[in-house]
């Protein structure tokens, strides 16, 4: 459990260095990302097209670890994701719950407001 607890922290940490197939490499070659807004990706290749896609126009993210906590092969994390996309900042409350699966994730399911991430990009 406390493995998958800092597979998790390394994860989250990734994201600042906005390196799609870094992330990517986190997934079981089966693994699903479902972004709550949109439809579960599958497989790691799609995963990572996925990743890049919502990454492109960023040019920084940090994520900070509210809260998270660990049963068997599911880690919860709550999260403030920092996100800059040129000149317009975003602050994102998430919740991400990731089931796990051999020190990899298995699924990835992301939960947070639209309308926050819109709302502060203006549109």
């Amino acid at each position: 459990m406390a493995d998958n607890v800092q597979v998790v922290r390394d994860f989250i940490a990734a994201w600042s260095r906005l390196d799609a197939a870094e992330l990517a490499a986190f997934f079981t070659e089966d693994g699903v990302y479902h972004n709550m807004p949109a439809r579960p990706v599958a497989g790691r290749a799609a995963v990572q097209g996925f990743i890049a896609g919502f990454i492109r126009d960023w040019s920084a993210t940090q994520w900070d670890v509210l809260n998270i906590v660990a049963a068997g092969d599911v880690v919860i994390a709550e999260r403030l994701d920092r996100t800059r996309l040129g000149d317009k900042g975003v602050d994102l409350p998430c919740c991400g719950v990731f089931e796990m699966q051999d020190g990899k994730i298995k699924v990835w399911r992301d939960y947070f407001d639209l309308a926050t991430y819109t709302r502060a990009l203006g549109g």
